[in-house]
């Protein structure tokens, strides 16, 4: 097997062998983007093709300062600069060397397709038992930056060596997958060396970064279909508990505690969804989040504490227990309707009858649990969750003689967040809330006086006490559970 073919394999089949002697200095791997490939062995020949760093070429000759190359990836032939390639020894007295090369190139940015093409090198060099889990480490990271620069460049006169370094990763078997997010394309490596770093022996730090890249929540195909994101959910949980967290950095366990606490939320309303008890992910979910010392985070791990707590918050109903439902005044009733969906009826319990004001449908959770009335009986918050990490306010309030039921959402232009009552302030007119968001990538929250009629907010600030109604009236339940007051 010539030396070309077996780094283009090398990820598919990591225990191939080694080349033969004969074969093991026809191999050359491209270190500069853009480097021309010639039709001659003349500066002012044609270019051909222009290469990407990492791209793998076969020797087949010399000529002056250039090599007469083979691409097999193109299927084309020609000649490339000597010193634009480097010419690599594929046999296992050689591995050392070029792991030692990969493991340079891992933390450089900018080179992750060079640095791929010298982990696959080595595994193509290696003997198949003397391969551990470092190589798959340091081609999972240089896979993941990559995908990351390549989704978030916006330096348009970067994106041509972006993609055909993604071309030359593809080569060798690494996959980035693209799918449609929030009105923009997301990329994502598939993450399988960092699977392979999981299954073999490999330090805890090895596999919380495996373990952190496997379950991003930001390479979820939108298009999947609740089931599959259920067991999916499943699964990143338990990739998470299978990191051993006694011999990592405190800032690491918090990484591993903010994905672990943004799982168990989705999973605690996934259960709740079907009909089964969701406490106790709810309760694992709260748990984790409350173990995180904000001032051992480092600081790109702000926002996603900020969005942990907001999955967490959205959710956060579910560790809640059951309640009896009031015997005197307003009360809301739950009854089944089409199936997956749930009837909220408003009853008024007076005098030991009761009576229907209002009634609304709705395919999202209903947390009963999180009802309130207003002392002046004129009004009744609640919980409703339609989605996972979106929890919306339905406030049932009387308008004259007719009862009205009107849906707040966290916000219009987001897509994580939830809105929660927080108190009643006397006199029947203004409603306490508390809401965050995520707003172009950056959390907000704000704590508000509303006005029940219109819904409209009179004042807001980010702090409860810059707000004298919201300090004075603010529920007592609603701060001994709240996680917007972390």
């Amino acid at each position: 097997m010539i030396a070309a073919a077996l780094l283009a394999l090398a990820l598919a089949a990591p225990a191939a062998p080694a080349a033969s002697p004969d074969d093991a200095a026809t191999t050359a791997i491209v270190v500069q983007d853009q480097a021309a490939l010639r039709a001659s062995p003349r500066d002012a020949a044609e270019s051909q093709v222009a290469l990407a760093g990492g791209d793998a070429l076969e020797i087949r000759g010399r000529a002056k300062d250039y090599l007469k190359v083979y691409d097999h990836r193109r299927e084309r032939g020609g000649y490339v600069r000597a010193s634009q390639v480097r010419v690599l020894t594929l046999t296992p007295e050689h591995a050392p060397e070029l792991l030692a090369v990969a493991r340079f190139l891992r933390d450089v940015p900018g080179y992750e397709a060079l640095g791929i093409g010298y982990v696959a090198a080595y595994i193509a060099a290696a003997p198949a038992g003397a391969i551990g889990a470092e190589p798959f480490d340091a081609l999972g990271t240089m896979a993941e930056r990559l995908a990351r620069r390549a989704a978030t460049n916006t330096n348009t006169s970067r994106a041509p060596a972006i993609t055909a370094q993604l071309e030359a990763i593809g080569a060798y078997g690494v996959v980035v997958k693209s799918f449609e997010r929030d009105d923009r394309m997301q990329l994502c490596y598939d993450g399988e060396a960092f699977r392979r770093v999981l299954a073999l022996p490999a330090d805890a730090e090895m596999k919380a970064r495996a373990a952190l890249a496997l379950t991003r929540e930001d390479c979820i195909d939108p298009a999947m279909t609740p089931a599959e994101r259920a067991a999916l959910d499943t699964w990143r949980a338990g990739v998470l508990d299978r990191v051993p967290r006694t011999d990592l950095p405190s800032h690491v366990r918090h990484r591993l505690r903010l994905r672990s606490a943004g799982v168990w939320a989705s999973i605690a309303f996934e259960r709740a969804r079907h009909g089964e008890d969701p406490s106790d992910a709810g309760e694992r979910a709260l748990a984790e989040l409350a173990g995180v010392d904000k001032r051992e985070l480092a600081d790109g791990d702000l926002t996603a504490y900020d969005e942990a707590a907001v999955r967490v918050g959205a959710s956060r109903w579910s560790s809640a227990p059951l309640r009896p439902a009031p015997t005197t005044g307003l009360a809301i009733t739950t009854t089944p309707g089409q199936p997956g969906e749930t009837c909220v009826t408003l009853v008024d319990r007076k005098r030991g009858k009761e009576t229907t004001l209002a009634k609304r449908c709705t395919f999202g959770m209903v947390w009963a649990a999180s009802q309130s009335a207003n002392a002046s009986g004129t009004a009744l918050a609640l919980a409703v969750q339609p989605l996972d990490g979106w929890r919306e306010l339905w406030v049932f309030h009387r308008d004259g003689s007719e009862w009205r039921i009107d849906t707040v959402p966290p916000g219009v232009d987001g897509s994580l967040g939830y809105i929660e009552f927080a108190g009643w302030v006397p006199g029947g007119r203004k409603m306490l809330a508390a809401r965050e968001i995520r707003s172009r990538a950056r959390i907000v929250k704000r704590f508000e006086v509303v006005d029940i009629a219109t819904l409209a907010v009179d004042r807001h600030a980010d702090a409860p006490a810059s707000l004298s109604l919201f300090y004075r009236w603010q529920d007592a339940a609603w701060k001994r559970g709240t996680v917007a007051l972390r």
